[in-house]
């Protein structure tokens, strides 16, 4: 990257379980506004816009922001899966460092129905069809498990088979993303829950139980990011730079390992993750602050091994040790992460966003991770994609 890009205001509205919230627009709307507002601007400074969503018709966007009016900005549409949200900072991001816009909007919004993710397009081949196919080459399918659960609760499955990992690791992932939560108002899950409560939910697969697995969540974030000669003519002090982002797509391994760490996303992980720390001029042992896709607990355990935040095959103890939250080495998901914040597809990258920005700027209240000056972000999308960000306070 060349020259700084940097976010200036943030905003995101509480999730809520389907059912209980407003409609996309009005949800999407409000987390614009709170972005905005926070960067201190108006809706005409921004050059363009990158609005994200899974489940919804086209231009839905558009629907949104339209409620903050019409000034002709460009908004563009964006779905890639868990990882639309980032992809949408991804592109804001790209449109500022590139010098086409001084200002750009990041959206990101999701309105969710109850239950497992499912395919809306059955009349025309599934873009998962070769994930499948290799899926199905390395484990029995079980008809009635929800389908993502199989992918990352076998590619936990596999973790503990080469590793020798107790069941009880896992769910202590979960335990401490309750414990997070708790001090997070915007989460969706704030009760506290204990590993023997966790591991005596009812099983899903692997080792995968109920409470290790992250709720289909409503909800919106927002992200406001402009040049450093953009914030410093309107005086945004409080600006926080993206100091390096890489966004990755699958690779031969992915399909070609008959692995199914590999085709949940591992490699593209840790490319990404790779990429950003060598731009940076960073390492992960430079980091206090991460928020990582946990959408089920195995990929956040995967993931700390992938971001370089403990090393291979070293994560069991990592996580007993408690280096993974305050007090420990990095803390991972102070929001409470997927699994207990909620997981909004569209909204979710942007609300890791969101809460790292708050971290480096000392607004975090409870959940404020001491001396924070560097953060990681990592969001996940099967399909696929992986964005990883790094911010920092400089």
């Amino acid at each position: 990257m060349s020259g700084k890009v940097k976010v200036a205001g943030v905003g995101m509205i509480p999730f809520t379980k389907p059912g209980a919230s407003d409609n996309y627009d009005v949800m999407g709307a409000t987390a614009a506004r709170l972005a905005l507002d926070d960067a201190g601007i108006s809706f005409d400074q921004i050059g363009q816009a990158y609005v994200g969503y899974v489940y919804g018709d086209s231009t839905c966007g558009q629907a949104a922001l339209y409620h903050l009016g019409t000034s002709g900005v460009p908004i563009v549409n964006v779905n890639n899966n868990c990882s639309t949200g980032s992809s949408a900072l991804f592109l804001a991001r790209q449109a500022v460092e590139s010098g086409m816009v001084d200002c750009a909007l990041a959206l990101g919004f999701e309105q969710m129905n109850p239950g497992a993710l499912g395919s809306v397009f059955t009349d025309r081949p599934s873009p998962m069809k070769q994930f499948y196919k290799q899926r199905k080459a390395m484990q029995e399918t079980a008809k009635d498990k929800p389908d993502a659960a199989q992918y990352f609760g076998g590619a936990g499955l596999e973790y503990s088979e080469r590793y020798g990992t107790k069941p009880e690791t896992f769910a202590k992932i979960s335990e401490k993303a309750r414990k997070h939560a708790s001090n997070n108002p915007y989460a969706v899950f704030k009760d506290l829950l204990s590993v023997e409560e966790i591991m005596a939910s009812p099983q899903i697969y692997g080792p995968l139980t109920r409470f290790q697995c992250c709720p289909p969540t409503c909800g919106a974030a927002a992200a406001v990011v402009c040049s450093e000669s953009f914030a410093s003519a309107q005086g945004l002090n409080n600006a926080i730079t993206i100091k390096a982002q890489t966004m990755t797509t699958d690779f031969d391994s992915t399909f070609d390992s008959y692995s199914m760490i590999k085709l949940i996303g591992y490699d593209m992980a840790k490319a990404a993750a790779d990429s950003v720390f060598e731009a940076a001029g960073v390492g992960p042992e430079d980091i206090q602050v991460c928020e990582l896709h946990d959408c089920f607990t195995a990929n956040e355990l995967l993931t700390y091994e992938a971001l370089g935040l403990t090393g291979e095959g070293t994560a069991e103890q990592f996580i007993w040790d408690g280096e993974n939250t305050y007090g420990g080495r990095v803390v991972t998901n102070p929001s409470g992460g997927l699994l207990s914040k909620g997981h909004p597809l569209g909204a979710t990258g942007l609300a890791q966003c969101t809460e790292l920005v708050w971290q480096l700027r000392g607004d975090a209240g409870p959940r404020q991770v001491e001396g924070a000056r560097h953060g990681l972000q990592h969001n996940l999308g099967l399909g696929g994609a992986c964005v990883v960000t790094l911010y920092s306070n400089d």
